[in-house]
């Protein structure tokens, strides 16, 4: 199913090794001993700006223990995993996951969904199939919800040709039936695996049985039929979403946003207008491919409004927001905007990925601004994870920084203020 369906899918998790699982509930009794319980809201806060996987984990551990139900800790548990995962600790994700299934709340099927997908995020396909097969042992009904769970694990694991087999034969050996979600996440797998020609053939199975095809499942073709170039064939996907009444919202305009933003300017100031007049508010996805467009068309000014005005339209800067309008003040040589871009950046923990502020950095020292590029790469040793400080140490040395970058300055205390 789509992206923005799947957040609905709940997960679940696999079997993992009676040491690793020693190891993993040792650690989370370790850190309840010595760190308080906090909030699922302040975990959740902490956890999108903390890159380290071990302080990740410790934050997770302080409130894993006493959440109320799998929807209040998903966010929690799944960038928990994902952290983990980005430093290739398999083994750590394995013992994590595994711990949760000694809780009494494992014959909920929710909860074991949980830790299906959470394998799922990993990549780590075999582990999420294993759990699944684990249900009869714990007890635990099965329906489309623990079904769901496990074609999600999959797609995230970019398995996508196994999710039609799994379709076929898992809701036949339980005797249950998929639902319109269910639908939803083989279309996405056939999406993502280019072909979305085989992903229609599902909706018309879907309205032979009455089985209700989502404005989401019809979006995620769409974006799939852009990105492959067949923007004829998803005209007519649009013009079917509007003849079927389906509700369009935002993110169905922002896929046409993202194929027309390469465009003329003109285009997506219309389709901006027509989610306006049509009562939908743009969001920070909107603005962006705005930005981009007219940052492409070498109209500066005009990306610099909509970035100065996303909070007076109701809209956060992210992560994309920073790196898109940063790296085109680089690319027209304007790099003490840039690095102002970067310090805004750096305030709300959205920095952008290396590349791009490695690119900022090179152009700081050409206009011989020493003192802004020594405090930016200072900045980025303290706030980015050690696996992606290698690229890092590389340019610090390239350019002759490696010695003083790591010493104190007020040239960092103004870089994070």
């Amino acid at each position: 199913m789509s992206s923005i369906a799947t957040r609905h899918i709940r997960r679940l998790s696999t079997a993992a090794t009676t040491t690793a699982t020693a190891t993993a509930t040792a650690a989370v009794k370790a850190t309840a001993t010595t760190s308080s319980s906090i909030s699922i809201s302040k975990a959740k806060s902490k956890l999108r700006t903390e890159y380290d996987p071990d302080k990740a984990l410790n934050i997770y551990s302080s409130v894993s223990s006493h959440y109320t139900s799998p929807v209040s800790s998903r966010y929690a548990q799944e960038i928990t995993i994902r952290r983990l995962a980005k430093s290739r600790r398999f083994d750590d994700i394995e013992s994590l996951i595994e711990s949760h299934k000694n809780d009494p709340k494992i014959t909920q099927e929710p909860f074991l969904s949980t830790l299906i997908r959470s394998y799922g995020r990993a990549g780590m396909f075999e582990h999420a199939m294993r759990t699944y097969n684990q249900m009869e042992d714990f007890g635990t009904p099965r329906s489309a919800i623990s079904f769901n769970a496990l074609l999600c694990a999959f797609n995230h694991s970019k398995q996508f040709d196994k999710v039609p087999q799994l379709f076929d034969e898992i809701p036949k050996k339980y005797n249950f039936s998929p639902n319109k979600i269910s639908y939803g996440i083989l279309v996405k797998s056939y999406c993502e695996s280019g072909s979305p020609e085989k992903a229609m053939q599902i909706v018309r199975e879907m309205e032979e049985n009455d089985v209700e095809v989502t404005a989401v499942t019809f979006t995620t073709i769409l974006d799939a039929l852009y990105k492959k170039g067949e923007s004829e064939e998803a005209e007519k996907i649009w013009n079917k979403m509007i003849s079927k009444g389906c509700e369009l919202d935002v993110g169905a305009y922002n896929v046409r946003l993202m194929h027309e933003h390469g465009s003329k300017p003109e285009h997506v100031e219309a389709l901006i207008e027509e989610m306006a007049n049509s009562g939908m508010k743009p969001d920070t996805i909107s603005y962006n491919y705005l930005m981009t467009c007219y940052c492409k068309n070498g109209m500066i000014d005009e990306a610099k409004k909509v970035y100065d005005d996303m909070e007076i339209n109701g809209c956060n800067k992210n992560a994309a927001t920073f790196r898109t309008f940063m790296y085109y003040l680089c690319r027209n040589g304007d790099y003490e905007k840039g690095y102002m871009v970067f310090k805004e950046s750096v305030k709300v923990h959205k920095i952008p990925d290396v590349n791009t502020v490695k690119y900022l950095v090179e152009g700081l020292m050409e206009k011989k601004k020493m003192k802004e590029a020594k405090g930016l790469i200072r900045t980025i040793r303290k706030k980015f994870p050690p696996d992606s400080l290698k690229a890092w140490r590389k340019v610090e040395e390239a350019l002759g920084l490696a010695s003083s970058s790591s010493s104190s300055s007020k040239a960092d205390d103004e870089t994070e203020e």
